[in-house]
């Protein structure tokens, strides 16, 4: 039997998603609770993996188990054996052909950057923080010279194992709430550190060290040392996945909803 749960967390305190050999990881946690209630190992695949300090609002997983339980074990039973930090928000039964992270169409990706002179208290891992104040027009105008088939090459990590930089980006949105600049990226799939990536390039056109157009410049350059550094991870969110309507998920109603510490 295959079962697909949606989870969200807090990966401060997480050395990422996958799964390391001294433990520290959201999947070992997952998968140690998932053990307790299956009565058995349980191997566990997402939709995307996030870096330590990363955040998710909706992560997707599968797994394969001959458990039979009902979907409240698989949620409320599982929460009960999660750190505080992680949670199971549902659960079903999918065909066998459903996989988290081949059956996905898109992903989006939330960052949440503090925009004061002072350094966040409150939300404090919650958020990026920049203290100079910020051109959210040029940001914006900047942002939409990234939208649609391009090579990212210039926004993508070293360690990136993508076979293509090649992405086609839907969404790249700048907003300002209050003193809190949230980027809203939507993509058929993400590089490395590219969300990262792109935060800081618009970064620097917002605090007035380029104008817009240099990020179309770096974009057709496909130079990593031209882009600005990669951005802390600390306001990055997993906001979501896309799946076809035919495998009847239930992500969608809230998973997307604004989120703001």
């Amino acid at each position: 039997m295959r079962i697909a749960l949606g989870l969200e967390y807090d990966g401060s305190g997480f050395c990422g998603w996958q799964s390391q050999a001294g433990g520290g990881a959201v999947q070992d946690a997952l998968e140690a609770a998932l053990a307790v209630v299956a009565d058995a190992p349980v191997r566990t695949v997402c939709a995307g993996r996030t870096d330590a300090g990363v955040h998710a609002l909706v992560q997707v997983v599968h797994f394969d188990t001959e458990a039979v339980r009902p979907d409240t074990a698989w949620v409320r039973g599982v929460n009960a054996h999660l750190p505080a930090s992680v949670a199971v928000r549902w659960s079903q039964a999918v065909p066998d052909e459903f996989h988290a992270r081949f059956s996905a169409r898109g992903r989006r990706y939330r960052y949440l950057l503090l925009n004061r002179a002072e350094r966040p208290g409150l939300m404090a891992h919650r958020v990026g923080w920049f203290h100079r104040p910020l051109d959210v027009d040029a940001m914006a105008a900047a942002a939409g010279l990234l939208l649609g088939d391009h090579d990212f090459s210039a926004f993508r990590s070293v360690e990136c194992q993508a076979k293509s930089p090649v992405k086609t980006l839907r969404r790249a949105d700048v907003t300002m709430h209050g003193d809190l600049l949230v980027f809203e990226f939507e993509a058929s799939a993400f590089l490395h550190h590219m969300v990262r990536n792109l935060v800081g390039t618009l970064v620097y056109v917002g605090k007035g060290a380029h104008p817009p157009e240099w990020v179309g410049d770096i974009l057709a350059g496909r130079d990593r040392a031209r882009a600005a550094p990669t951005f802390e991870a600390c306001g990055l969110y997993f906001a979501g996945v896309d799946y076809d309507l035919a495998w009847q998920l239930k992500v969608g109603a809230g998973d997307t909803a604004l989120i703001l510490p």
